[in-house]
């Protein structure tokens, strides 16, 4: 008989069976079979939307074990829908990284930070893969939440801690998105947090008072210690990880400055012209496009 899944992972099975449209699951199912891969995610607004605009966003996780020095790889798909046009970023890794990324083994801020929010398992090549995606998501619940635990307050509410949590995570990082972003994933995936942060500390083992709305978690001194050292070792390669990363991405993202343009102008309002020069040497061009983009913060602020 197999052990009952631990109460993050039930909820995570449900939460990974979400709905997507016919045309987002044929497009994955396109770029696994093309990859070889073991399971794809979707994630992102256009997971919770519906909507088939903008750029949909997958994760492909491949089997086996020997990973890139850099990963994940990064690319840029485009398929033909009933005479629309269906644009995809994809991020493509070994299921086996992902997993030790999800459970804070790795120096990675990304994954589990990421994987903490929705997402859709669009398919499996099996049971065991299918498994394998369930476990490194309902961990990646269980290392946010621990991280919330050691950031947050002594007592506040569950989206005190996510709150103190996303705002670490996106300051280690190089982000286009206007501060508060943290407020908009908790809004707009109320229903996705309500009641996992107990979850996960449960799942980690980390005690907890309960008052109405207020939680206070219950970690020692020693334990709070080790999680924000093990934090602080990661918030500072975060920023020169990431920015290798945008290297990386720049030559094997083709459309890569289209890509950049649309989520510039959509997450800061500002518009992006792309040029020739841009379009051919998008990490050339990247200089001058943060200096205008500071630029229009200031005008805003």
């Amino acid at each position: 008989m197999s052990p009952a899944p631990d109460p993050p992972a039930e909820r995570v099975v449900a939460r990974l069976a979400a709905p997507v449209d016919p045309a987002v699951a044929d497009f994955a199912r396109a770029l696994t079979d093309a990859a070889g891969a073991q399971a794809v995610l979707f994630y992102g607004s256009n997971l919770r939307t519906g909507s088939l605009d903008g750029v949909l966003d997958f994760y492909i996780l491949l089997p086996g074990t020997q990973e890139s020095a850099i990963w994940p790889t990064v690319s840029y798909h485009e398929r033909q829908v009933d005479g629309q046009t269906l644009r995809a970023k994809v991020a493509t890794m070994r299921l086996s990284t992902f997993a030790r990324a999800a459970s804070g083994e790795s120096t990675d801020t990304t994954i589990w930070a990421r994987f903490v929010q929705p997402s859709a398992l669009i398919w499996a090549e099996d049971e065991a893969a299918k498994a394998k995606v369930i476990a490194a998501i309902a961990a990646a619940a269980v290392t946010a939440a621990q991280l919330a635990a050691a950031l947050g307050p002594g007592t506040g509410t569950a989206d005190d801690y996510w709150r103190a949590l996303f705002r670490a995570t996106y300051r280690a990082e190089f982000r286009v998105e206007k501060s508060g972003r943290e407020n908009d994933i908790l809004s707009v995936n109320a229903d996705h947090f309500a009641g996992l942060l107990p979850l996960a500390w449960q799942a980690g083992g980390i005690a907890f008072d309960q008052m109405g709305a207020n939680l206070a978690p219950q970690i020692a001194p020693a334990q709070r210690r080790s999680v924000l050292g093990w934090w602080a070792r990661r918030r500072r390669l975060g920023k020169p990880l990431n920015l290798v990363r945008l290297v990386k991405a720049s030559t094997t993202f083709e459309g890569a400055a289209r890509y950049a343009a649309w989520k510039i102008e959509r997450h800061t309002g500002m518009p992006v012209k792309l040029t020739p020069f841009r379009e051919r040497f998008p990490l050339l061009a990247a200089p001058q496009v943060l200096i205008d983009l500071w630029r229009h913060r200031q005008r805003s602020s």
